[in-house]
């Protein structure tokens, strides 16, 4: 017979309630942070139930009849003899920019076949082709280079080997409408 005064060794059972009680520390000590950080960040709410109460909810009066005046509170035309001039104000007009191109070139002297950088301003020419032209022999004549117009504005180059200045301006293939001149002189 086992005297109950001797304790039998039981490791795994030793070992089980170890964890659970170690788990049982750890959760407790986590839940109670997580708790304390929701209502330090706001999450937590009030301890109030989710409905309003009367005093909570918006408020409006009735509409009570009101006597009705004896002159208009607004008057929308001033009576003559209230003003010092009897003639209402002319509307003033606004002047639309003009629709003109504007081309500047970045280099005014180049090398022969070196880049010119050719830029500009097109005002309401969104979309538009522009033809590149130089000046030769007396006539504007088509250069081949053509670019587009976005957001107003257009860059492109060109590049030759003619020598002296040159002259060049671009054009919209729509309208006819021609840029300012630019020269660069090739050498």
């Amino acid at each position: 017979m086992v005297d109950r005064d001797e304790r039998v060794e039981r490791p795994v059972l030793s070992g089980l309630v170890a964890l659970v009680a170690v788990a049982l520390t750890v959760g407790l000590i986590l839940g109670v942070v997580a708790l304390g950080a929701t209502r330090v960040a706001g999450l937590g709410g009030d301890q109030r139930s989710g409905s309003t109460t009367a005093e909570e909810s918006m408020y409006l009066p009735k509409p009570v009849k009101t006597g009705a005046p004896s002159e208009p509170l607004i008057t929308l035309v001033p009576q003559p003899s209230e003003t010092s001039n009897p003639a209402p104000p002319e509307p003033t007009k606004t002047k639309r920019p003009k629709k003109r191109i504007s081309l500047s070139a970045s280099q005014t002297a180049v090398s022969a076949m070196e880049q010119i950088d050719l830029t500009g301003v097109y005002p309401r020419g969104e979309g538009a082709v522009l033809q590149v032209q130089r000046f030769t022999d007396g006539a504007w004549r088509d250069f081949p280079v053509t670019v587009s117009v976005s957001d107003e504005t257009f860059a492109t180059y060109v590049q030759t080997s003619q020598p002296g200045q040159n002259r060049f301006r671009v054009v919209d293939t729509d309208s006819g409408l021609t840029s300012n001149e630019v020269r660069v002189t090739i050498g």
